[in-house]
């Protein structure tokens, strides 16, 4: 079977809810992603896009030094090359032109790292398309470079000041302005969550990564890779990287921001102490507390800063497809810097949850060979990693 189903459903998890003021607008994107799809045209410049301006195909890179002094076959994802600096171009391009194909002028989304709405902005520049972002006041301050490229881009940065002033109420806020202004707007959802068809829309623009990393290895060592590895917070990096490898022998490991590791409130692993409820229109694996409201959370990496998860990869969760797991912030600054001074590569601290497992656990992974999804660059982190590691 192929999921999500006609209602929008991964097993158990995912559908629609949402106002009424947003049903029709969530079945007629629905429709136009459908055509969309079967749209030669569209198709072509999509895929023109992808290749000429974002730069794929982005390279599998094997990191010789760090294998070396671990003892594993390790290859990254090189997503941080690609044009913005993470892999949310993908996802960005497509619905910009999907936008487009509505005829539709603007575009709204959230933001967290930043880097969805550098994204945003980019293509919103690119094809003349009015644009709003909302980031959380927090967010904001600790991601100031990605909120200066936003405004040079031309869009409109919005700070949001409610709630724990992050992610989450980003999203509150941008779906608060799209119930007022549907008819013009098309909310360019970040991750793989939300309302149907969201989930799906971002999976599927986002395929793209784990469709080169298969061809890739295959190419380099005849086989496939032992573990796909990719850092969780809504999960589109990790969605769009698993898809190609969730029915064949390779194991893939989601990793969550562990945070500082006191509970609650502490780290925003959804899926390794979750359970199953309803935010921002879908039922999925969500941190909330005996009353059912949503925890504050909290991760040193914005872009992993979300108390929930896309609801495909609860499905995968329950079916026991993809193991969920977590990192520390001190594991992932760690990683970081070992990365950085081995291998010449600063990745974003999201992406450093992965390796952060991987070096935590090395042990587990020692002549093994290891894809990790490197989501992102560092450049937008340097504040952050540089206080908290004294350098």
């Amino acid at each position: 079977m192929t999921f999500p189903d006609n209602n929008g459903y991964f097993g158990n998890y995912g559908g629609r809810f949402v106002p009424e003021t947003l049903i029709n607008a969530l079945i007629e994107l629905e429709e136009a992603y459908r055509y969309f799809l079967q749209d030669a045209s569209m198709q072509h410049e999509l895929n023109d896009l992808l290749h000429h301006f974002a730069g794929r195909p982005t390279p599998l890179y094997f990191a010789r030094g760090l294998s070396e002094q671990t003892g594993i076959m390790l290859y990254l994802k090189r997503e941080d090359l690609l044009h913005t600096g993470a892999h949310k171009l993908n996802n960005t391009l497509g619905q910009a032109l999907l936008t487009r194909f509505m005829g539709k002028k603007r575009i709204i989304a959230e933001t967290g790292a930043g880097q969805h709405g550098v994204a945003t902005a980019t293509v919103a520049a690119l094809l003349g398309l009015e644009c709003t972002i909302y980031m959380g006041e927090v967010d904001i301050e600790r991601q100031m470079p990605n909120v200066k490229r936003m405004k040079l881009l031309g869009a409109e940065v919005v700070p949001v000041t409610s709630g724990s002033r992050t992610l989450k109420d980003a999203i509150n806020e941008a779906l608060r302005d799209w119930v007022r202004t549907v008819r013009t707007t098309h909310y360019l959802l970040g991750s793989v969550s939300g309302p149907h068809p969201f989930p799906m829309i971002v999976r599927d623009f986002q395929k793209v990564i784990g469709n080169e990393a298969l061809q890739q290895f295959s190419t380099i060592t005849g086989k496939l890779p032992d573990f796909c590895i990719a850092c969780i917070g809504g999960g589109s990096n990790a969605a769009g990287f698993f898809h190609a490898f969730i029915n064949t022998t390779t194991q893939c490991i989601g990793v969550e921001a562990g945070g500082k590791g006191l509970y609650p409130g502490g780290h925003c692993a959804s899926l390794t102490s979750g359970k199953p409820g309803i935010l921002h229109g879908a039922l999925s694996y969500l941190l909330q507390n005996d009353d059912g409201q949503v925890m504050d959370v909290h991760s040193i990496s914005a872009g992993l800063d979300y108390p929930a998860v896309g609801p495909e990869h609860s499905f995968w969760k329950d079916g026991n497809k993809v193991t969920y797991t977590t990192c520390s912030d001190k594991q992932a600054l760690n990683a970081c810097i070992t990365l950085t001074r081995t291998e010449g590569i600063i990745p974003a601290l999201e992406s450093s949850h992965a390796l952060g497992y991987v070096l935590e656990n090395r042990d587990s992974f020692v002549g093994a060979s290891v894809i990790i999804n490197l989501s992102g660059r560092g450049d937008k982190d340097l504040d952050t990693i540089l206080k908290e590691v004294n350098i």
